[in-house]
C-alpha cells in the first residue's frame, strides 16, 4: 500500500470570526499512521487535492501519547484524540472537524477555557497553607485509592463535553469532567476539608442539575473514566448537602 494515498476533508476556519470552509488533501499512506502523522504531512507540503498551494492546517498537540488532551478533534463524526486514532481504523475519505462545543481559534484548534473555568468554579485543587514542610499527609485506604486513581486520569481533553447534549452555547452546564473531579478531590482525606464548598458549587446554576443523564460521556471518554458513576455519587452528595443546609450544619447524617 506504499503507493496509495489518504484523502482528508478538513473543516477549516481562518480566524475565530471568519466562516468555516472545507478543504480536501491527499497525503501518501504509510503503515501505522495516525491522524497527526497525516496532518504533519500536510504541514510539510501544504498543497490541497487540486494542486493549489495553501496554508498549513492548524491544530494543537503536545504529548503525542494520549496524556495531554490537546489534540482532540472530531474525526469521522466522533470526537477523539488524533494522536491515538490510526488511519487504518478509519473509513475514507477521512473528515476532520474542530469540536463544536468550544469556540474555534483556527482550523482544528479550539479554546477549551470553558472546561478550565468550570474546574475553577468547583475548586478542583487541594489548597495548602504556605510552602513549608507540613509533614506526611493522611493516607487513603487502598480500595479508595484505586478508584480515585481512575478519576485522576482525566486530561481535560473535552471529548465528554463534545458528546454531552447538555453542554452547548445556550447552556452554562459545567459538564461531566468537572463533576467527576469534584468526586476525586472530595475523596482525598485533605481535600475533604473543602468538600462542602465544592458541593455548594455543584448546586449552583450550571451545576449537577444541568445533567440530562444521556450517558454519552462515559461512552466516549478515551480514558474509560466512570463519569456516570461520579455523577450519580455527586447527585447523592449534593442532596445530602442540601439537607444539611436546610436543617443546619450541627446535624449528623
Amino acid at each position: 500500500m506504499a503507493d496509495k494515498t489518504i484523502t482528508l476533508i478538513i473543516t477549516r476556519q481562518d480566524s475565530p470570526d471568519s466562516s468555516p470552509y472545507e478543504e480536501t488533501f491527499q497525503v501518501p499512506y504509510r503503515e501505522n499512521m495516525n491522524v497527526i502523522s497525516a496532518l504533519m504531512e500536510i504541514r510539510r507540503n501544504p498543497v490541497n487535492a487540486n494542486g493549489e498551494n495553501t496554508t498549513p492546517v492548524f491544530w494543537e498537540m503536545n504529548c503525542l501519547e494520549e496524556v495531554c488532551g490537546a489534540c482532540s478533534m472530531v474525526i469521522n463524526g466522533q470526537a477523539k484524540q488524533s494522536c491515538a486514532t490510526l488511519i487504518d481504523q478509519l473509513e475514507q475519505p477521512i473528515r476532520l472537524e474542530p469540536m463544536s462545543t468550544f469556540p474555534v481559534v483556527r482550523d482544528l484548534a479550539v479554546d477549551r477555557s470553558r472546561m478550565f473555568d468550570s474546574l475553577k468554579k468547583v475548586k478542583a485543587w487541594i489548597p495548602i497553607d504556605g510552602t513549608y514542610d507540613l509533614g506526611p499527609g493522611p493516607r487513603m485506604p487502598e480500595k479508595k485509592r484505586q478508584w480515585a486513581y481512575e478519576l485522576s486520569k482525566c486530561m481535560t481533553c473535552g471529548v465528554c463535553l463534545e458528546a454531552c447534549p447538555n453542554v452547548n452555547s445556550n447552556s452554562d452546564f459545567i459538564g461531566p469532567a468537572a463533576l467527576s473531579q469534584v468526586r476525586l478531590f472530595n475523596a482525598h482525606p485533605t481535600g475533604q476539608m473543602n468538600k462542602g464548598e465544592r458541593l455548594e458549587a455543584l448546586m449552583e446554576d450550571g451545576g449537577i442539575h444541568g445533567c440530562g443523564n444521556s450517558q454519552n460521556c462515559v461512552q466516549v471518554c478515551p480514558k474509560g473514566i466512570p463519569l456516570t458513576t461520579s455523577i450519580a455519587a455527586m447527585n447523592r452528595d449534593t442532596n445530602i448537602q442540601a439537607f444539611k443546609n436546610f436543617f443546619g450544619s450541627d446535624h449528623v447524617y
